[in-house]
């Protein structure tokens, strides 16, 4: 699918993105994709970025990757993952706003501190109906808060990851309820290297409901 290259603001910030959109004339379901932590060489051009957008695309959804704040072209600081929130707010806006893209069922799909940012910020955001969190990192940070999880929540994991160690990403996802899955890939750590076309398969096998 082509990218674009787009801008859009998050409160006074300007921040630098990349939509896409299926040559279909119907609406197509759009996501907005995060990518992992800016103070460890985060951007919208990580490897599993771009395997969740591989899915993504096959999946038929329009997509919005983008820089957080301090990346890339985007303006302003590292917000420490609060600040984030906001820029996915802005971002989560920007592509509903798009014409051929529907203003609700959004998803956000995000990667290790990516997905953290974008679990925190799915309550703030009425039109989204799924979080996709690949790698999060709930081993080495604390994870938001999950009780009265509403939306449809996609667990993506190595089973070697370091980082969210299968009995720490198996307890939250009890704490997330019915609404959550929890899929591990085997033999992938947190960087996914060699496993990005088998990443994307699993996200696209999930949500298409073939695989829990």
């Amino acid at each position: 699918m082509t990218e674009e290259a787009v801008s859009f603001k998050a409160g006074a910030l300007t921040l630098e993105g990349r939509l896409a959109q299926p040559a279909s004339k119907a609406p197509a379901r759009g996501a907005v994709v995060c990518h992992p932590h800016p103070l460890y060489g985060g951007s919208m051009d990580n490897n599993v970025v771009e395997a969740i957008l591989d899915a993504l695309w096959r999946l038929d959804f329009a997509t919005l990757r983008f820089n957080f704040r301090g990346v890339g072209r985007s303006e302003g600081e590292h917000g420490g993952g609060i600040a984030e929130i906001e820029d996915v707010a802005a971002a989560a806006r920007f592509l509903s706003a798009q014409a051929g893209v529907q203003a609700d069922a959004l998803a956000l799909a995000g990667y290790s501190f990516g997905a953290r940012v974008a679990l925190a910020a799915a309550p703030t955001i009425a039109e989204v109906a799924t979080v996709i969190a690949v790698a999060l990192p709930v081993s080495m940070m604390e994870p938001p808060a999950i009780e009265g999880w509403s939306k449809r929540l996609v667990m993506i994991a190595g089973d070697r990851d370091s980082f969210c160690r299968v009995r720490d990403l198996e307890a939250f996802h009890a704490r997330a309820g019915s609404n959550s899955s929890l899929a591990l890939i085997g033999g992938a750590d947190h960087f996914f290297g060699g496993f990005e076309r088998e990443l994307a398969d699993r996200i696209v096998e999930i949500m298409k409901g073939r695989t829990a």
